[in-house]
This record gives C-alpha cells, structure tokens and sequence, in this order.
C-alpha cells in the first residue's frame, strides 16, 4: 500500500511540472499586445488552462458513450422493468387467483360436471327441435367439485380455496346424501386454504370429530393417507410422506406419492395415528405419484385468524384422536362420516 500511495505522489508531481513547462511555452508564443493610449496603464492578462492527457482507448469510450447513452438507458429501462414484471407476476399469481394448471402444477378440482351439463343441453336442444325447451326448468347442475372435511363438531368444514374460488353458492354432500348450504367464513389464498360454514338450520352438528389436528411438523418417509372425492364415491388413496416441501421448495406444502385426481383437492391427509397433518392441493403435471398438500399448521393459523376475527358462531377444534391403533380399514370407516363432496355453483 505504502509504494502505490508513493507512485501515485509521484506521478501527481511529474504531471504539476509537465503543466508548468507547458504554460511556460504558451506564454512565450503569445505575441506582445500592441500599445494603446488610454486613461489607465495597459494591463496584459493572459489565462493558461491546464491541458489533461487522455488515453485512446478513453477517448474511443466517450465518443461510444456520447452515441449510445440514450439507447443503453433504454435497454435497462427496459431490463429493469422485466425482471420487476416478472416477480410480480410470479407474486400475483401466489396470492390473487389460481388457476387450474400453470408452471407445471394442477390444483385438483373436479370439472366432469360442466362437461356432461352441456352434452345434456346440447342432446334436449336437438330432441326438442321446433319446440319449446325444458333446459330452463332442470335443475341447476354444480359446475366444479372438490372434497372437504369437518373441522369442528359445529359445523365449519375446510377445503382448498381454489375449489369454492367464484362460487355463487357452495353445497355440502355427504355419503348419506345428506345436503347442506354451506358458505365460505374465511379463507388463505396464499396457502390454498378456505373454511365453510353450514348454513342449514337443519343442521344439528357433526358429532365428536375421530381425529386432531397436528400443529407441528410430520416426518420424512412416514406413511400417509387420504380420503377423497375424484367421481361420485368416495376413494382412498395411501403413500409416504416423500419431501417436506412443496412444488418447487415451497415450505407451506408437503409432498406425498399419493395418486391423485381432479376431485381430491380439500381432502384430509393424515398420518398412521389419524392426525390431521394436511389439506390435498395439487399435483406436479410430469409425475402422477407427486402430490402436494397444505400443511396442517397453515390451518390452525387460519383457525386462529378466524377466532382473532370473531366469527360469531362457537366452534371448538378436536384435541384428542380417536384412530391410534385402529387398523387402516376401522380408520377409513370412522372418517367416512366426516368427509363430504364440496359442489360449487358459478
């Protein structure tokens, strides 16, 4: 450091003296001012401004900066307002609206219903050609579906949020074909998250629910299950807990080799005790066994938001599991009770 500190004085002093001996021959090729008879003496001012060495390769850096400043200020412009766009739609994406499949992703709503209500409006409107049409008079048909579950005794249900997303009314079914009116009390956009509320006065309360709600992290390769509603029964589906994050490393999320199909999203994944560890989500498109579910955690911080926002109507989360020990078979029969087709009208 000393010796570039004593170079650098060096050539500040060896340029001061190049400037001085340049001054000094400028001044002596100036020509004398011819004399001119005034009221005051002549005076003779002459200002020498130092002249500064300039590298080529400098000076071929200006003159390209003096051409382009204009088009490389809009180039990064440009540049900056991509990478801002970008991120910001990845966030919107994240937080706003969720759509059925992107970046590799399925959420797993079920759309058979639309589907088959317009091969049915379209076979009525050709077998009542030339006459009135009675499409008007059937009954509305749900146009998307998902799976739900109950989360306490008084009547709130969890699903995922992009099942009941732009519904206009929401219906609750259960094996029994029991229906209830149901509507949405809060819900997690972020975390794919929502809680229902049954409307129904005929609704009397679920009961004492058979399993708890895990809040804290479950374990890597430890064997899962869930209960869903893909066609009109109810279907079970096991695996093992294969990553503790989600599509693309997102922490929120687990990731189970489960197969899953439109239809699943909402339901219960639950550990080999019957503890409430997940909410199914979605699906990565290349990998069939690749599921993903919210992890139960998220719900109890949706649960606790719900109590922070003071709902109205009580509710009381289950403490205590009823399902350790059962075999797999008792389990799935106790849970049937509780697991219910979510059918949104749009």
């Amino acid at each position: 450091m000393t010796g570039t500190l004593r170079a650098y004085g060096q050539r500040q002093a060896t340029r001061q003296q190049l400037r001085g001996m340049h001054a000094a021959m400028l001044a002596a090729e100036e020509p004398a001012a011819p004399a001119v008879a005034t009221e005051e003496p002549a005076r003779l001012t002459h200002t020498v401004n130092p002249m500064l060495s300039i590298s080529r390769t400098e000076r071929r850096l200006r003159q390209f900066w003096s051409g382009h400043r204009a088009t490389v200020g809009v180039a990064a412009s440009v540049a900056v307002l991509a990478v801002f766009s970008t991120l910001l739609g990845l966030d919107l994406w994240r937080t706003s609206k969720i759509k059925p499949s992107l970046y590799g992703y399925t959420v797993l709503r079920r759309e058979v219903e639309r589907i088959k209500k317009s091969q049915k409006d379209l076979t009525i409107s050709l077998n009542q050609f030339g006459r009135p049409s009675s499409a008007a008079a059937s009954p509305k048909e749900s146009t998307i579906s998902g799976t739900g579950f109950a989360l306490t005794s008084e009547g709130y249900l969890v699903t995922s949020y992009h099942v009941i997303q732009g519904a206009d009314s929401v219906l609750i079914e259960g094996r029994d074909k029991q229906r209830y009116h149901a509507e949405p009390v809060y819900s997690d956009v972020k975390h794919d998250l929502a809680i229902l509320r049954i409307t129904d006065k005929k609704f009397t309360g679920f009961g004492r629910l058979p399993y708890a709600i895990k809040a804290g992290q479950a374990d890597l390769g430890e064997r899962v299950f869930t209960l869903g509603y893909p066609r009109e029964d109810v279907v079970y589906g096991e695996g093992a807990l294969s990553a503790r994050s989600g599509f693309e490393g997102d922490t929120a999320f687990y990731q189970v080799s489960i197969p899953v199909n439109p239809g699943n999203s909402g339901g219960p994944l639950l550990d080999e005790r019957g503890n409430l560890i997940g909410v199914v989500s979605g699906r990565q498109n290349d990998a069939q066994s690749a599921a993903f579910a919210t992890k139960s955690s998220y719900l109890v911080r949706l649960v606790d938001s719900l109590d922070a926002a003071k709902s109205g109507a009580p509710y009381h989360l289950p403490r205590f599991g009823q399902l350790a020990g059962a075999g797999r078979p008792k389990q799935v029969a106790k849970l049937r009770d509780y697991v219910f087709v979510v059918k949104v009208f749009e």
